[in-house]
C-alpha cells in the first residue's frame, strides 16, 4: 500500500491535459503571446510573486496516477487546503477511502486501510523516506504552482530558453536547483531539485492554468521523483476547485490501527 502513502502524503503528489473544470469561480485561460525580452531574475522573481495568490481555503477534486518500476494505479484524490494552517487529503479507490494524510506546519500524520497502518511525525523521517526535503510550504507551493523555494532568499542566474526564464541557484554545489517561469505570466512551468551525493532528483511540470479571482493555478502537475532505488511518478489532475469556502478538516486515526516507524 506504499503507492496511497505516498499519493496521500506526497500530495501527494497530470500528464494529461484537462478537458473540464467545475468551479465556484469564472476561470479564464492564461496564453502566451508576447515575445520574450530578457530580464535579470530579481525582476524575474519580482513579476512572479506578482501573481494572485490570494485565497483562505481551497478545495480540490483530482484524479490521481501513481506509477513506479512495479506498479502503476489509478485512483481519486480530495485536497482541501487552509492557506498556511493545514492540508488534508483523502485518497479514494472505486469509492472507498483507501488512505487519508493530514499534514500541517508541525506534524504529518496518514493512516492506510488495507494494512490497518498509521504514521505520526515531522517532515524529517518522511523527507528520507521519499527521497526528497519537504517541509509544510513546500508542499502548498507544489499544489497550488508556486516555486517550492521562496525565491526571493536566494541567489540565481538567468537565462531565456523557449520562451521560458530559467533560474539556476548558485548557492549550494550539493543542491541544484532549477525553476522554469513562463515568460508571459511568470507563472511556473517546471521546477527541479537535485541533490547529488544522494543521488536524488524531484522533477514537478505544471500545465493548464487557469486564472480565478482568488489565484492563478495549474490543473496539470507531473511529479517524478527519481533515486538510487527507483523512479516514481504522480499525476494529478484537477477536475474540480473552489476557493474560499468554509472546509471541514475531520481526521483521527482509527481504532486498532498500528503505528509504523520509518527508517
Amino acid at each position: 500500500m506504499k503507492k496511497y502513502l505516498a499519493l496521500a502524503v506526497f500530495i501527494v503528489c497530470s500528464a494529461s491535459s484537462l478537458t473540464l473544470v467545475s468551479c465556484k469561480s469564472k476561470a479564464l485561460v492564461a496564453s502566451a503571446t508576447v515575445p520574450a525580452i530578457e530580464m535579470k531574475s530579481k525582476k524575474i522573481i519580482e513579476n512572479h510573486y506578482n501573481n494572485k495568490n490570494d485565497f483562505s481555503t481551497l478545495y480540490i477534486k483530482a484524479d490521481a496516477r501513481y506509477a513506479d518500476d512495479k506498479q502503476t494505479q489509478n485512483v481519486s484524490a480530495e485536497i482541501k487546503i487552509k492557506k498556511d494552517e493545514q492540508i488534508l487529503v483523502s485518497i479514494r479507490f472505486l469509492g472507498i477511502t483507501m488512505a487519508k494524510a493530514s499534514i500541517t506546519p508541525t506534524a504529518v500524520s496518514y493512516y492506510e486501510k488495507i494494512k490497518g497502518t498509521y504514521f505520526e511525525g515531522d517532515f524529517s523521517s518522511l523527507s528520507q523516506w521519499l527521497g526528497t526535503d519537504l517541509d509544510y510550504n513546500k508542499i502548498q507551493n507544489l499544489l497550488v504552482g508556486e516555486a517550492l523555494d521562496n525565491l526571493k532568499e536566494g541567489k540565481y542566474t538567468e537565462s531565456l530558453v523557449e520562451q521560458l526564464y530559467r533560474l539556476d541557484d548558485v548557492n549550494n554545489e550539493n543542491t541544484k536547483k532549477t525553476f522554469y517561469l513562463d515568460a508571459d505570466n511568470f507563472s511556473v512551468k517546471k521546477q527541479e531539485i537535485t541533490q547529488t551525493a544522494e543521488g536524488r532528483m524531484i522533477q514537478v511540470a505544471y500545465a493548464n492554468n487557469k486564472v480565478f479571482n482568488e489565484v492563478v493555478i495549474p490543473t496539470s502537475v507531473i511529479i517524478n521523483t527519481y533515486q538510487k532505488k527507483g523512479k516514481t511518478e504522480i499525476n494529478l489532475d484537477y477536475n474540480t476547485i473552489s476557493f474560499n469556502e468554509e472546509l471541514s478538516f475531520p481526521y483521527s486515526i482509527p481504532n486498532g490501527y498500528k503505528r509504523v516507524i520509518i527508517k
